[in-house]
């Protein structure tokens, strides 16, 4: 691993990591190697939004609970639709934010290139490859991810021989 500290459990490592990270940008000799310099900035901004969607997510979490107080006092089914409406989509931002906790490889938390090619098998192949192709624009658009294809050659009747696009957006790398 990356060394970076995994689990839902150690916000608190996570937390002082950054505060370690912010310390350093305060040295007089932190721009001397930009490249460190730009790592450095790089890993604490991961940090910072990392936190952020942690915390935001717990407070999201007591939001829910007070409503759920009040829904029990009030008995409004209006009320306690919205609660499973809101619960719902709190449960599944909890897991996806969970899953990114696995993404411990030295990539994962990067942008990616993702390169689709129909190899042999003529048209069938080059269509399969068209429908791949959409399939994984799709699927990262619903996870929010920004695409360009960079390159693409289309087949001699149909479909295309190769495309490659570029996915970025938080853990790209790790979710495909």
């Amino acid at each position: 691993g990356s060394g970076r500290p995994r689990g839902i459990f150690d916000l608190e490592a996570r937390q002082h990591r950054l505060t370690q990270l912010e310390t350093r940008t305060q040295d007089p000799g932190f721009w001397d190697d930009q490249q460190d310099a730009q790592r450095v900035l790089r890993e604490a901004d991961a940090l910072r939004t990392e936190l952020e969607t942690w915390h935001g997510l717990a407070g999201r979490v007591e939001e829910l609970l007070t409503l759920r107080a009040l829904i029990d006092e009030s008995g409004d089914p209006e009320l306690d639709a919205e609660l499973d409406r809101d619960g719902a989509a709190l449960a599944a931002d909890f897991d996806r934010e969970r899953t990114q906790l696995m993404f411990s490889g030295e990539y994962d938390d990067h942008s990616a290139l993702l390169t689709i090619s129909a190899g042999a098998g003529g048209t069938e192949a080059t269509d399969w490859a068209e429908m791949l192709l959409r399939m994984y624009l799709r699927w990262a658009e619903r996870h929010r991810f920004k695409t360009a294809i960079l390159d693409q050659q289309e087949g001699e009747q149909a479909g295309i021989k190769s495309a490659t696009v570029s996915v970025d957006g938080r853990a790209a790398y790790g979710w495909l």
